[in-house]
């Protein structure tokens, strides 16, 4: 839960991007009431009713502070599970909000949640800041949107739910309550550096707990397969669409003879890739922090899912 209000960053070390900018190729929502605990539970309902979790839908956001995790980049220790607190929220207004507004509220998640949507803004391997700097430093952080109605709450439960398991499996981390998987509520318990409680009080209006959205998390992660405990990370290796991580940090001079700028590509959830519709300046110098490899050639992340070919690109380690 923000509220909108200004929080604690912490450990905010800058990796800042060389060289220019890319290239350019109110509803309202009745106020929640308190609902009628029923015999059947929320989880319940989930299952009776075939709701399955809507696709993750991984976006660029413009969040520029990155810093790793206190254990490394692509380390983090669990997820955070946050409340907007806000009636009127839709993960597709929040996005906004905070994408516009993160320099002034100083807060900043890596996801929100609603009925319909699951939106990936920043890279998991990286923290942000959502609940003091002790657990900016440990946790990936997810905000859930209120709903209005059963069928809507259960949705929504469906979908951060899934966000959770699905980030937990990628980085080969158990379910754990109160270890990997904490509340906003929790953190603000084992640390005192915020005081907000969310969404312990949001959830009991549904007559629903944390202890069974972790038994959904839980659901949702045991059907995602086995975790290579070598590699430390699930083994679809997926990091915001199937991404694999550079071995070393670098930058990319990048450049395009046949034209004013670079070509960029994104990747969807299924490792296919499509067409940006922005570039990269020519001869100009990028941090990167990933790769991965399709259709013979190797892609260089310089962006959360903006990608520039080998073709155009020369790599530096750092």
């Amino acid at each position: 839960m923000f509220s909108k209000k200004k929080f604690l960053a912490g450990l905010a070390t800058a990796v800042a991007l060389t060289g220019v900018s890319f290239v350019a190729t109110t509803e309202a929502v009745p106020t929640i009431q308190a609902q009628e605990v029923k015999a059947e539970s929320i989880n319940d309902y989930i299952a009776n009713n075939g709701i399955q979790p809507v696709t993750i839908e991984f976006r660029e956001g413009t969040f520029t502070d990155w810093f790793g995790y206190e254990n490394g980049v692509g380390k983090p220790e669990g997820v955070v599970v946050h409340e907007t607190a806000d009636p009127y929220a839709t993960a597709e207004n929040e996005v906004s909000y905070f994408n516009n507004n993160w320099e002034t509220i100083q807060t900043y998640v890596h996801a929100f949640v609603d009925h319909s949507q699951i939106i990936n803004i920043h890279s998991a391997d990286y923290g942000v800041w959502g609940a003091g700097p002790t657990a900016n430093a440990k946790y990936i952080q997810v905000e859930l949107c209120e709903e209005h109605t059963t069928d809507a709450f259960a949705h929504s439960i469906a979908n951060d739910a899934y966000y959770v398991a699905y980030r937990l499996h990628q980085y080969g981390l158990p379910v754990e309550y109160g270890t990997t998987v904490v509340s906003h509520d929790q953190v603000s318990h084992m640390y005192g550096e915020t005081d907000h409680s969310d969404p312990s009080g949001y959830f009991a209006n549904w007559g629903y707990s944390m202890e069974e959205f972790v038994a959904q998390v839980q659901k949702y992660y045991d059907q995602m397969g086995p975790i290579d405990i070598n590699s430390g990370n699930s083994n679809n290796n997926a990091n915001n669409g199937g991404v694999t991580a550079n071995k070393e940090e670098g930058t990319v001079r990048v450049n395009n003879s046949a034209s004013f700028m670079v070509p960029l590509k994104g990747f969807n959830q299924s490792g296919n890739a499509f067409s940006s519709n922005r570039g990269l300046a020519n001869d100009t110098d990028w941090y990167t922090d990933q790769s991965r490899s399709y259709n013979g050639h190797t892609y260089y992340r310089v962006s959360t899912n903006e990608w520039v070919e080998d073709t155009y690109a020369t790599f530096t380690a750092k």
